[in-house]
């Protein structure tokens, strides 16, 4: 059995994907700096970089650098169109409800993204877990609790959508490409934390409690014996 990919630190992986790329397309995308091209392509090297040395690291494919990838091109290619600020809403919007398209989409599939974002073997010990989920023939129960979980886990980016949408309808006023636009852009950026992204972790860790419970009753075991654990490091 090969082991388990390595765990990547998903502090650096947001800097990289969202927060330096934010950065530079707010504030060093001015005439007077990068200008609005040279802005979107530095911006764009940093979630590409960080995806390439990713997979060089774990060999798996970084979806937040794909999605980070593709938020900052969707952005920087309306603020080059110089779009209405109603199209920036709608792009807000449009990330977090195709992600959450896709994991509902995926429940349907031999692959639900769930256990991707929620039920991997980077946390758990997964071979362990369906073991003792068949011994208890609770292979069936199990699945309807993966449904219940990828549910919460759509509730979370739906809400994101949302918010997003909402938020930048609130901020955006001035026209695209004014160093006003930036600014404002810049703002939501900060925001967007705050307001986004501690309501969206509230449902999302409050499905993976769901999903944890659920899985020491229908299993048996502890969650000590649920984690996964590296093995020990032998000496050479």
């Amino acid at each position: 059995m090969s082991p388990p990919a390595k765990r990547e630190n998903l502090l650096v992986n947001l800097i990289f994907n969202i927060a330096i790329p934010s950065l530079i397309l707010a504030k060093a995308s001015t005439p007077e700096l990068l200008g609005p091209v040279g802005g979107l392509v530095i911006a764009l090297l940093f979630p590409v970089s960080y995806g390439l040395w990713d997979f060089a690291q774990r060999r798996q494919a970084n979806f937040i650098s794909i999605i980070g990838f593709a938020s900052v091109l969707l952005t920087g290619g309306l603020g080059l169109m110089q779009v209405d600020t109603f199209w920036f809403a709608v792009k807000e919007a449009a990330v977090p409800s195709i992600i959450g398209l896709a994991v509902w989409a995926s429940m349907f599939t031999s692959r639900p993204l769930v256990r991707q974002f929620l039920f991997n073997d980077q946390a758990f010990d997964t071979v362990k877990i369906e073991t003792a989920l068949d011994q208890r023939d609770n292979r069936n129960a199990f699945n309807r609790l993966l449904g219940n979980s990828t549910y919460w886990l759509v509730a979370s980016f739906t809400l994101s959508a949302v918010l997003n949408f909402v938020l930048a309808r609130w901020l955006l006023k001035s026209p695209t490409g004014s160093p006003e636009f930036n600014a404002e852009l810049g703002k939501m950026n900060a925001l967007s934390w705050p307001v986004i992204v501690v309501p969206t972790m509230i449902i999302t860790l409050f499905a993976l409690w769901h999903l944890v419970s659920g899985i020491k009753r229908l299993s048996g075991l502890t969650f000590e014996e649920m984690m996964h654990t590296p093995p020990p490091k032998t000496e050479s």
